[in-house]
Order: C-alpha cells, then sequence, then structure tokens
C-alpha cells in the first residue's frame, strides 16, 4: 500500500478482502469512491455505520446452516456424493484420490498456502483437493482465499467447483444469485492461474468452465451445472488493474481528506464528497454504502438506474429532465438528444392519458 492510501484509512487496520468482496468490486467498475476506499482498505461496514447509513448485509444464520450443512453431506466419506456429480458433470474419476488440506486445525494460512502449492506443483496430484488456499494481489494487499473445491479432470485440466445451497428449480436458478457464483469462482479460477504461473507450469491448464453444484428443486438432492467465467475473468482483471494504479487518485485528493472512522460523521461526510460515486440501484446489493449514496444521488438521474442515466446523458437530475421534456428549459448542445427523447415521451404519454 502507498503512503497515501495508508494516510486515508488513518489509524485503522485495513480491512481483508476475501472472494465475495473481490467479486464485488466488478458490480460497479466505473464508481471511483469504491475504488478508493477498497485500494485504501477501509472498512466500509463501519464506515457507512458511523455517519449513519448502515447497510443490511450478509445471509441469515438459516441460509448459512443450510448451505453447511448441504456442503458436509456433499463431502461425507471422502466426497462420495459429491463425486457421483461430478462424474456426471465433468465426467471425473470417481475412483481418483481426494486430499482435504484443511484437516489440520492448527495449520497457519501461509503453512495450507504451502501445502496447496507443494500438491498443485506434482504432475499426478489428487482427483479432489478440499480446502485448498490460494492468493491474489489485490491493490498491495496479499488475500487468502479458499475455494470449495479443485477437481482435477480426467485430461489434466483443473476446474474449480463452487457449492451453493440455492435451488435450482426445474433447470432455472435465481439469476443473481448465479451471476454472483460465476463471479466469486472466477476469482477463484484467477488465482489458481496465478499460482501455476508461478509454479512453471501453463495457466491454461485451469479451465474458465467452473462447476456449480447446487440443491435440485425443492429437496437437498445435488445437482451441478458448468458456467463459462470468461467474461467475469475479464471484468475481475480490469477492475484489479484499476485498483492497482488507483494511488494516483488518491494522491490527488487534499491533505485533509481522510476516512479514519475515528472522525466525527461530518467530517467523513465531507471526505466522501471528495471522491466521486458513481450509484446505481444495483450497489444495493453488492456495496456496503450504497444507502448513502443513494441519499446522496436522490434527486439524479443516476438513481432511476443505469438505463436511465445512459439514455439522458448530459442530465444530470430528475427535475432538470422534466423541464426538458415539458420544454421549459433549453437544452444544451450535449443534452439536445436526450431532450428530443423526453419531448417524444411526453407527448406520447399525455396521448395515452
Amino acid at each position: 500500500m502507498t503512503a497515501g492510501l495508508d494516510r486515508l484509512r488513518g489509524a485503522t487496520p485495513p480491512k481483508r478482502h476475501n472472494a465475495r468482496t473481490i467479486a464485488a468490486l466488478t458490480g460497479n467498475p466505473g464508481c471511483t469512491r469504491r475504488a478508493v476506499l477498497d485500494a485504501a482498505g477501509v472498512d466500509k461496514p463501519q464506515l457507512a455505520q458511523r455517519i449513519g447509513f448502515p447497510g443490511s448485509f450478509g445471509q441469515s444464520r438459516f441460509a448459512l446452516a443450510r448451505g453447511n450443512g448441504f456442503e458436509a453431506m456433499l463431502k461425507a466419506d471422502d466426497c462420495a456424493l459429491l463425486r457421483e456429480v461430478l462424474a456426471g458433470c465433468l465426467g471425473l474419476d470417481a475412483s481418483g484420490a481426494y486430499d482435504d488440506l484443511g484437516e489440520d486445525a492448527d495449520d497457519t494460512l501461509t503453512a495450507r498456502h504451502g501445502r496447496t502449492r507443494e500438491l498443485l506443483a506434482e504432475s499426478a496430484g489428487a482427483a479432489l483437493i478440499d480446502h485448498p488456499l490460494l492468493t491474489l494481489d489485490v491493490a498491495g494487499q496479499r488475500v487468502f482465499l479458499e475455494p470449495d473445491l479443485i477437481a482435477f479432470q480426467a485430461g489434466g485440466r483443473l476446474h474449480v467447483v463452487e457449492i451453493k445451497s440455492f435451488a435450482i428449480v426445474d433447470g432455472q436458478a435465481d439469476s443473481p444469485k448465479v451471476s454472483a457464483a460465476a463471479v466469486q469462482a472466477a476469482v477463484y479460477v484467477l488465482a489458481l492461474r496465478r499460482l501455476l504461473e508461478e509454479l512453471g507450469h501453463d495457466p491454461a491448464l485451469v479451465s474458465h468452465d467452473v462447476v456449480l453444484v447446487c440443491t435440485e428443486n425443492f429437496s437437498l438432492q445435488p445437482v451441478a451445472v458448468v458456467l463459462d467465467v470468461r467474461k467475469q475473468l475479464s471484468t475481475l482483471r480490469r477492475q484489479l488493474t484499476r485498483l492497482a494504479s488507483v494511488s494516483s487518485l488518491a494522491a490527488e485528493l487534499p491533505e485533509s481528506v481522510s476516512f479514519d472512522v475515528a472522525l466525527a460523521p461530518a467530517d467523513l461526510i465531507t471526505a466522501l464528497g471528495h471522491v466521486e460515486a458513481r450509484y446505481a440501484p444495483e450497489c444495493l446489493s453488492t456495496c456496503e454504502l450504497a444507502v448513502y449514496c443513494r441519499h446522496e444521488a436522490a434527486g439524479s438521474t443516476a438513481a432511476l438506474g443505469r438505463p436511465v442515466r445512459d439514455a439522458l446523458g448530459g442530465v444530470d437530475t430528475v427535475a432538470e429532465a422534466l423541464a426538458l421534456a415539458a420544454g421549459t428549459a433549453t437544452p444544451t448542445e450535449e443534452q439536445a438528444e436526450a431532450a428530443a427523447l423526453l419531448q417524444a415521451a411526453a407527448r406520447l404519454r399525455a396521448e395515452i392519458l
């Protein structure tokens, strides 16, 4: 971390990333505020709480208990049930070896990462690797990541296996949940590829096809589907590159700007005003600071969603959009196209009513 980013965070230790927080970075890659806060390791939940706009994040204890129970059932008896599912999905040899790297509870993260490296360095490793530990550099931080499973397919390709307890009903699943699982799995694929590259192996040995294992219909019966995460990998690489270069953005901020949660709420809100946000309603499910950003964006076209903001380029507020639609405001050159669309929409609405 650069000195400038450390200064922004204040005396608070940096907030450590995990696979979920890294995956969330792809949700709104154009938001400078999030890029700066994440690169500096600012504790966004604590910051949101401090300024009076806490978000509601996290799974319920019932969902966590269901998820843990489902995973334990799949991995019981050396992954007997999971082997059957993967054999049907990947053609994995069900008799292959199984290696659980998380059996030693006293193992340090560094030691378990070392054992993961050793196992993956072998030309003929286990067919299933449970509790592997990977690393990824995020804005100067070394982040430890733990995929649910790594599976070796019979041709030497490695597949990341992601276990989720949400249901696939009649072949269909909740799209936002599948999308979130795909991005999280892409984080593991990227980390695994970089590890293989460090070991001198071809990173392409890690498949971009990941296996998502969910419950089927309304039972705990497992079902597996294959997801292509190439698009998510591309977005993830771009955002990580952007975070790595965000120190230049921090250097342009005034010396007085700090997100130290020990400061008064008014000072923190003033500091946030120095870093541009790109709020969209989707942020509410991916960013802990979204409730404040929504409050800040009240009355703006951005608060109505990205399609509206993009269609009304150059029109920043709802009041301005209404004035252009009514013809009571003169559009600038860059607003001319949006004004024509708004006036046409107003005529259509008047005719219908």
